[in-house]
């Protein structure tokens, strides 16, 4: 049976001579395989419907756990401005493999919608690197990782919070501080706003750049000591920030 079903390629794969399969993640079926005959060709009008990190309503003739069929496409946002910028692409080329791995570990469909809400803010030039942190937090519970960012890890006192570690696994108090650095309070209160913030809702981003910074450490850090993955694109972003 044709369905429709809304989407965002996440990976081609040639498939012979002529055609391909792409990895669509899907709002109702979550990561699917579909199979687009033709579609390596220059001239089939499918071809530029099926490139990587299209975001499009795709009609397909879906088959539950198998190989599903391209029959064609909408496109919903082409991403014209994230497609034209290198730094852009290498945040979502992140974005994208994080969100692969999360979605092994997890069906729930929220995921989906942080995803693409944080891919559109991308689009509309807020900027990728709190996105990208805000995503990244956000996941930590998918991955059976969830941080704490009410309450001192070691004593668990809310109140007189003076520090952040990722290796240590979050908050620190003024009690419990050994060598950690006494920090800007202001940076705790980003770091719990980026927690639980509606990505959708988002509209601005003025942040600090020492705010932001040191945001992005912990949450490296943090994703370093407890989730275990390691991913090429991470790394290549990383070197691309550093020039």
């Amino acid at each position: 049976m044709l369905k429709e079903v809304e989407g965002f390629i996440f990976k081609e794969t040639p498939y012979g001579e002529t055609s391909k399969i792409v990895n669509i993640f899907t709002k109702e079926y979550g990561l699917i395989g579909v199979m687009c005959k033709g579609a390596k060709q220059v001239q089939n009008k499918n071809r530029a419907l099926t490139l990587r990190f299209t975001y499009a309503k795709f009609n397909i003739y879906y088959k539950e756990n198998k190989l599903s069929t391209f029959h064609s496409a909408t496109i919903i946002n082409p991403l014209k401005k994230i497609n034209n910028d290198i730094v852009l692409i290498s945040y979502l080329s992140y974005i994208v493999d994080l969100t692969s791995q999360v979605i092994k570990q997890s069906n729930d469909p929220i995921i989906y919608d942080d995803f693409i809400n944080t891919v559109l803010k991308l689009e509309d030039g807020l900027d990728p690197l709190v996105l990208m942190n805000i995503l990244e937090l956000k996941y930590l519970t998918h991955l059976g990782v969830g941080i704490n960012l009410d309450e001192c890890v070691i004593c668990g006192n809310k109140t007189n919070i003076a520090s952040i570690d990722g290796d240590k696994g979050g908050l620190i108090c003024l009690n419990c501080l050994t060598n950690e650095r006494i920090i800007d309070k202001k940076i705790i209160q980003m770091l719990r706003m980026y927690y639980y913030v509606n990505i959708k809702s988002i509209s601005k981003l003025d942040i600090n750049k020492n705010i932001k910074d040191e945001i992005n450490f912990f949450i490296d850090t943090y994703y370093d000591r407890y989730t275990g993955l390691y991913l090429k694109s991470k790394d290549f972003l990383k070197n691309l920030m550093s020039l």
